[in-house]
């Protein structure tokens, strides 16, 4: 008598894709009364990108003020940090959405 027993990368390989590819994706939705929660991100972002600005200004003004003393380096660092953060937060929504997968 011959029985096959099914082993365990059988099961892995024939019935787990089957029941990943039935599990529902529905897309993110905003639940009733959270409204306000989309003012405060677009303010945090408003106030996010002021600060950027300020921080340009400051780190021109601070080049101005170092560059006689040979610390140029130490503001093109500056301004390096500056646009990663900018880029940062002018696309935090991106780059949650495609990290998310959503």
């Amino acid at each position: 008598m011959s029985t096959t027993i099914p082993t365990l990368s059988t099961l892995a390989g024939d019935v787990l894709p089957g029941i990943v590819s039935a599990l529902p994706d529905p897309a993110p939705q905003q639940p009733p009364g959270t409204e306000g929660i989309t003012t405060i991100l677009g303010w945090a972002k408003w106030v996010g990108l002021v600060a950027a600005i300020l921080a340009f200004i400051f780190a021109g003004i601070m080049m101005m003020f170092k560059s006689r003393r040979g610390e140029g380096g130490e503001n093109v660092a500056t301004l390096g940090w500056v646009t990663a953060g900018i880029i940062v937060v002018g696309s935090a929504t991106a780059l949650v959405g495609f990290l998310s997968g959503a």
